[in-house]
């Protein structure tokens, strides 16, 4: 049977499509509905051979039919409860409506510029919501290998806190397999350890404790780990770590107060305009 079907939409396709009452071609039905020529004109991309053109409006055909007789035998079938879904096509039909406005007025409205003093001041009065659930650190490392010439010297300038020792280690990277040297940012502690594969959970305690010099070694070469600060779960998160989370946050309330707002200008505008109107109830 649906080899049947497939042969005749064919058929239908490419001799002759079926007459209707207006001046369009269908080239299927179910019941009283069709399927016309003109609904498939998105459907074919143009560097389609023939064959495949085929097999795709066949395809689509047979998809189009039994939904079409899903919908029939639905219809019939369920026909107690077509109050009901009246109603919840209705309410869906509405909802989409108003959402659709809603998102039209927020893209033309809305606020979405996050200034410095917004953050500092959103920070401030909620920091009881910004708490850790991941340890954080700010730390540097070098790694270089066992065949690095003066390794004595790279661990002096790395243990050093002068600036001008870090620059010189900067200038010498390229003798460096990797490293970070900037230690003012927050970072995970799980993607230290995925950075540096010598540490381990072990490791996580004396990095904790603000550990100021870690040496590791293997056969291949030397990590050298410092730990300049480390806050552990349930901490307040500071505030730098926090900015993609509180800008969200000071948009999605900014996008309530704007629903707010909408929702009583109308209901003032239509009173004002006597469009809208309680009565006394009897």
């Amino acid at each position: 049977m649906k080899h049947l079907l497939t042969y005749t939409v064919i058929f239908l396709l490419f001799a002759s499509c079926i007459s209707k009452k207006d001046d369009r071609q269908a080239i299927a039905r179910v019941y009283n509905s069709y399927l016309y020529q003109d609904d498939l004109k998105e459907l074919l991309p143009t560097n389609f051979s023939k064959a495949d053109s085929m097999l795709l409006v066949s395809n689509y055909i047979n998809s189009w039919a039994k939904e079409q007789l899903l919908l029939q035998k639905a219809e019939i079938n369920l026909s107690k409860d077509q109050e009901s879904i009246e109603n919840l096509v209705k309410q869906y039909r509405q909802d989409v409506l108003i959402n659709k406005y809603k998102e039209a007025v927020i893209e033309q409205y809305l606020d979405t510029v996050v200034t410095s003093e917004d953050l500092v001041k959103f920070y401030d009065e909620n920091k009881e919501i910004f708490r850790l659930n991941e340890e954080l650190v700010k730390f540097k490392y070098i790694h270089f290998g066992n065949d690095l010439l003066n390794p004595k010297e790279f661990i002096a300038l790395f243990k050093s806190e002068k600036k001008e020792d870090i620059d010189s280690l900067r200038a010498r990277e390229m003798q460096l397999k990797s490293f970070n040297l900037n230690d003012s940012i927050w970072i995970r502690l799980e993607d230290v350890l995925l950075k540096i594969p010598l540490l381990d959970e072990n490791d996580k305690d004396q990095i904790l404790k603000k550990s100021k010099f870690l040496q590791k070694e293997d056969s291949l070469g030397v990590y050298l780990v410092a730990v300049k600060d480390a806050l552990k779960k349930n901490q307040t998160a500071p505030m730098s770590y926090s900015i993609p989370t509180i800008k969200q946050m000071i948009l999605h309330r900014r996008k309530l107060d704007l629903y707010k707002k909408i929702g009583e200008t109308l209901v003032e505008d239509a009173i004002n305009n006597k469009e809208f109107e309680i009565y006394e109830m009897p």
